[in-house]
């Protein structure tokens, strides 16, 4: 199983940045997908993931309405398209599979524990 996160960059508040992962190794369909983010000093924590059961969605609430996951299965991708960016989602962000679970729907699905394969990290900066 692999992925590899890319897409970030240096954005003033209020713009948009699109990211991709691209997944091998896996079917989407048998687990989840999520993204995650951390900053210096503070603990990796989950954004958003997606469920390959029926693609159902989790966001936590400090991105909802402003972000959008998905998942393109022609192309084996996923996608984390950033609305409205404050300086505050300023950080690293990871692409992540868990192929214990198959559903996105509340907080626990995106548990850094049960997410065993991850991407290397793509920097997003929002300036102010």
């Amino acid at each position: 199983v692999q992925l590899q996160a890319f897409g970030g960059g240096l954005v003033q508040t209020g713009g948009s940045l699109r990211l991709s992962c691209a997944t091998s190794g896996f079917t989407f369909a048998d687990g989840a997908i999520g993204w995650f983010r951390q900053t210096p000093g503070k603990g990796r924590e989950g954004v958003s993931c997606i469920g390959g059961g029926d693609g159902d969605t989790y966001y936590i609430d400090s991105v909802k309405g402003r972000f959008t996951i998905s998942y393109d299965n022609a192309k084996n991708m996923m996608y984390l398209q950033m609305n409205s960016l404050k300086p505050e989602d300023t950080a690293v962000y990871y692409c992540a599979a868990n192929l214990m679970r198959r559903r996105c729907d509340t907080g626990s699905s995106v548990r850094l524990y049960e997410y065993d394969y991850w991407g290397q990290g793509t920097l997003v900066t929002v300036s102010s």
